[in-house]
């Protein structure tokens, strides 16, 4: 009784294997491994008001290894929009952990606008500064 009911199933698992793939696909998706890409060398740009300037690094997040060429390639004006976006910054307010974590959002959303006007469906999921002094 136990092989008409372990044959057929055997029989299914064997040559069925597209009943099982969607649920690996969607698993690989979830589990994609973060690639990051360091923006070097290290940002120093002078302060709008409030110091006299920033020296920070800055690493990107993508999972999608189109995406990290894109932004190892296009690193240069990746760059330039964040230095401006630096420049522009009061450092009072990058002496807090609130403002760190401000800066650290309009940073990813520049980099992201900067990189999609270059390249269509490239997508930066994270930007972590490393080091971040402000004088």
């Amino acid at each position: 009784m136990r092989s008409t009911v372990f044959l057929p199933l055997l029989f299914l698992m064997l040559f069925s294997p597209s009943l099982f793939a969607g649920d690996d696909e969607e698993e690989n998706e979830e589990l994609k491994t973060a690639l990051y890409y360091e923006l070097a060398p290290s940002f120093v740009v002078n302060l709008n008001k409030g110091g006299n300037y920033i020296r920070c690094d800055i690493q990107l997040m993508t999972r999608d290894d189109e995406s990290y060429e894109m932004i190892k390639l296009h690193s240069p004006a990746l760059r330039h929009h964040l230095l401006l976006l630096l420049t522009e910054q009061d450092g009072k307010k990058l002496k807090s952990a609130k403002g760190k974590e401000s800066l650290r959002k309009k940073a990813l959303s520049t980099a992201n606008k900067a990189l999609k006007e270059i390249v269509k469906g490239t997508k930066i999921e994270a930007l972590f500064f490393t080091t971040f002094f402000v004088q």
